[in-house]
């Protein structure tokens, strides 16, 4: 099966890029579950850009690179904060309904920014922004999607893309999908911890496949850890959306202290490690609580609709009580290197979102940069992929696979809630150099059991755990090489920054592994 474009992930990165792309030749969209389903649609913040009166695409730059603590490629910042207001301008006329005050978009603030420059949708926005591309997707006669069908690896010959191996669930076919140009828009990683916001579809597929492929993989080390998840239920958590503090809710302790005046000069709006780390040593004593009281009912309901009703779906008036928060795994800022126009080292390779790393998050993300990061770099793409339309693809297609089905599901569950406990206890939020060690050796245990699980055929979940495995040796073997603290990554025996001997990147590609200086 031959298309010109080959998306692999239907999130916000993926489906706008397949929106442009189906003005250029016919796109397959590939994803592992429903179209819907996706990273996008759980976020619920918004997208930051420069709009207000009182902002400045210089306060906006400023601010992301001093949350990036030093790691982030100024010149792409600046080309993603310029082009944000064309963006939000596409969406609104794609037909997304942001919230408006006095008929000017309404502005909130997150953590890290130094303006009220995020443009929302409710307490939903991600929801709403997928469902708007997924409507304006539908149907077209240039674009097929496929849904239950889950990318295994990709087609490389000669060093180059071709497509990739698709597993198509309901039908238990394996398929050879050629493209010219394949899309990695795969989205993160949460699933491989045991606490996260991220759905079950988040477990580092595209990464994984890329390393395979020979794909440079950068800054993996850090992971970013959201602070405020509803601490009730089970994993995916629920997120409580940083601009719920942005429109001043107060972290309180177990005493009902007003904790983070102590942690950092921007109180509940510091950066999300800072907050995260704060958190994790205020729990020591007790429970930590989210305190939006003050703020009345009828403007949380109206605010916050959604956050609203989860919280009293667990007995939790947020207008009256206490809300109880915890901090989960939230975001990935390395992934698949890319230039600008997502181009990988590899030719006919493009990524996007959450599993590639362009250089705009650096060591942290800055809040709501991760949908304008998509929207602005699968646009900005189409500078580049023409060239790579009209080529013959030089390959002979490959036959369906029949393939086995393993009964391996029971054994890969246990070894996925293994890994998944692992990394959260010894790779997470506050890490050292033993627990780390001891990491490793467990991943690499797991790992192979995992390759003789394999030789007894596929299922979804054992092509999963092999992409977690992968995924989670490449984010702790980083965190054992960099010997310092910055950003995500915390390591106790070296808890300061050192610029010194760490302004550099640690780069996965071919089995090996070499640090680059940081070079702006």
């Amino acid at each position: 099966m031959e298309a010109d474009f080959l998306v692999i992930g239907s999130g916000i990165s993926g489906l706008n890029f397949a929106l442009q792309a189906k003005n250029y030749g016919k796109v397959m969209v590939v994803t592992k579950k429903e179209i819907i389903e996706s990273n996008t649609n759980y976020a619920q913040g918004g997208i930051a850009a420069v709009m207000g009166e009182s902002d400045d695409f210089k306060y906006h730059v400023a601010d992301t690179l001093k949350v990036g603590e030093g790691l982030c490629n100024k010149r792409i910042v600046e080309l993603m904060v310029k082009a944000a207001p064309e963006q939000i301008q596409r969406l609104i006329d794609l037909g997304v309904g942001f919230d408006r005050e006095q008929g000017s978009l309404a502005l909130s603030r997150e953590g890290g920014h130094s303006r009220r420059r995020v443009i929302h949708a409710g307490d939903m926005t991600g929801n709403v922004v997928e469902k708007t591309l997924v409507q304006n997707l539908r149907d077209h006669r240039n674009i097929e999607v496929r849904e239950n069908a889950i990318a295994v690896d990709l087609i490389i010959r000669n060093n180059r893309c071709f497509g990739a191996k698709v597993l198509d669930i309901k039908n238990e076919r394996m398929l050879s999908l050629l493209a010219p140009i394949t899309v990695i828009a795969t989205g993160g990683v949460g699933q491989l911890y045991s606490k996260t916001s991220n759905p079950e579809i988040a477990t580092g597929d595209g990464i994984a496949m890329a390393l395979r492929a020979g794909s440079e993989i950068a800054d993996m080390e850090f992971v970013q850890f959201h602070p405020t998840v509803l601490d009730c239920g089970k994993s995916p958590y629920f997120l409580i959306s940083e601009t719920v503090r942005g429109e001043g809710g107060i972290l309180r302790n177990s005493l009902g202290e007003a904790f983070m005046v102590r942690y950092h000069p921007l109180k509940d709006l510091a950066p999300r490690d800072v907050v995260s780390r704060a958190v994790v040593e205020e729990q020591k004593k007790g429970p930590v609580f989210l305190d939006v009281r003050h703020k009345g009912e009828a403007f949380l309901k109206k605010r916050f609709p959604s956050i609203y009703r989860e919280c009293l779906k667990y007995g939790i008036c947020p207008a009256k009580d206490l809300i109880p928060v915890s901090p989960a795994t939230h975001y990935l800022c390395g992934g698949i290197r890319t230039n600008e126009f997502g181009e990988t080292n590899i030719p006919g390779l493009f990524a996007f979102g959450e599993c590639a790393c362009i250089g705009v998050h650096g060591a942290n993300r800055l809040a709501s940069n991760s949908m304008l990061e998509c929207l602005v770099f699968t646009t900005l793409a189409f500078k580049r992929v023409k060239r790579y339309l009209g080529k013959r693809i030089e390959m002979r297609p490959e036959p369906e696979e029949s393939i086995t089905f393993a009964e391996v599901d029971a054994e890969a569950e246990m070894m996925r809630r293994k890994v998944q406990d692992v990394m959260w206890r010894y790779v997470g939020i506050i890490r050292s150099v033993e627990g780390l060690r001891y990491a490793l050796s467990v991943l690499q245990d797991v790992e192979t059991q995992v390759n003789r699980m394999m030789t007894q055929g596929v299922s979804v979940r054992l092509i999963e755990l092999r992409n977690m495995i992968a995924v989670a040796e490449l984010i702790t073997s980083a965190a054992l090489i960099r010997r310092e603290s910055r950003g995500t990554h915390f390591l106790k025996e070296y808890p300061e920054r050192d610029d010194r001997n760490w302004l550099k990147h640690i780069i996965f590609s071919g089995g090996e592994t070499r640090i680059e200086n940081h070079i702006n």
